[in-house]
């Protein structure tokens, strides 16, 4: 709390020292593909409201608006595009169908922890990649969150073989999904409101969706007892807040700095606060009857091998993907090296 009130406090200041020379006050409408009331996925984003407009003293007045209020969920890329909407908050793997190189720079199977992920977003080019697919499409975004490692799903009978997997309907987000279809999986992306109905529903046989903290909230415990560890599929995903580009290019220069500033502020306190609240998460999950799982090396070998091909015919197909990930590629390598020696194991 005291990081994020200093932060607001400077925002708030440098905002003033520029007040003269600032465009008009900017007003944002923002659609939020989570619910408001989940904890991180939707706080995070009620926070940067809060700082926002706080810290800009009404230069920036921005409100946010539940799923699917302003336009469904999945179709916020396409209305902040063509301005029919303001803004929105997600993640930038919901649109990977429309820019496979999005996958890369919001969730990666078998990849890095958050902070070697930041690492190379913010100082070894990653969000270059980022940038150049979201402006294609008139879009300009900041990332503006990070999500502790997720669990691996919730599934309705143990999981003992890779064979259970034909056949079998899954809500799984980003680039994980791939894999899962590799395995014999029908995957679905579906809204966080929509998820427990379709499984309650049995419109879909097992479901992921996030960290212990927020699947508790969502209650899939109740329908599907077996919670399987790790999230191989996301151990990082970075959130973003995306602006219609024209509505950004006419801000000011400070009232641009004071958002990129509340969305770095931002990252550090999803960083800290997603780490700080995990372990209570599961043990309540845990008295609620649900039974945590670890994977078997044979089943992490089984999803490693299918995101091997995923990841080869991925970059095959697309050359921003393929490009951004031997960027992520060859940082990991480099970071290896300081990740092996600097930290106790």
């Amino acid at each position: 709390m005291k990081f994020a009130l200093t932060t607001t406090l400077a925002a708030a200041a440098f905002a003033a020292s520029g007040m003269a020379a600032q465009a008009d006050a900017v007003r944002l409408k923002i659609a939020s593909a989570y619910p408001l009331s989940l904890v991180q996925l939707g706080s995070l984003a009620k926070n940067l409201e809060t700082n926002l407009n706080t810290a800009s003293g009404g230069d920036i007045q921005v409100k946010l608006f539940e799923p699917n209020a302003l336009v469904p969920s999945l179709e916020i890329f396409d209305a902040v595009s063509n301005g029919s909407v303001d803004a929105g908050w997600a993640a930038p793997g919901f649109w990977q169908s429309k820019e496979p190189v999005l996958g890369v720079t919001s969730s990666v199977p078998f990849g890095p922890g958050a902070g070697e992920y930041l690492a190379w977003l913010q100082f070894k080019g990653g969000e270059e990649f980022l940038n150049r697919a979201y402006e294609k499409h008139n879009i300009h975004s900041e990332l503006c969150g990070i999500l502790a490692p997720e669990a691996g799903g919730w599934f309705r009978d143990e999981i003992t073989s890779v064979e259970q997997f034909e056949g079998m309907k899954m809500r799984i987000f980003g680039l994980g999904s791939k894999v899962m279809q590799k395995l014999g999986v029908d995957t679905q992306l579906l809204g966080g409101g929509d998820v427990f109905p379709a499984l309650e529903r049995g419109t879909i046989d097992a479901a992921e969706f996030s960290m212990p903290a927020i699947d508790l909230k969502l209650g899939f415990y109740q329908v599907a007892k077996h919670y399987y560890f790790p999230g191989w599929h996301q151990q990082s995903t970075m959130l973003d807040f995306i602006i219609n580009k024209d509505k950004w290019d006419a801000m000011s220069e400070s009232q641009q700095t004071l958002i990129k500033m509340a969305c770095r502020a931002n990252i550090a306190t999803g960083l800290a606060e997603g780490e700080a609240i995990q372990g209570a998460a599961i043990a309540e999950l845990e008295s609620k009857g649900a039974i945590v799982h670890t994977w078997s090396p044979e089943m992490l070998g089984a999803f490693k091998a299918a995101w091997d091909e995923v990841v080869a015919e991925e970059a095959a197909a697309d050359a921003e993907f393929k490009a951004a990930w031997e960027s992520l590629s060859a940082f990991r390598a480099e970071y290896k090296t300081w990740g092996d020696v600097g930290y106790l194991k």
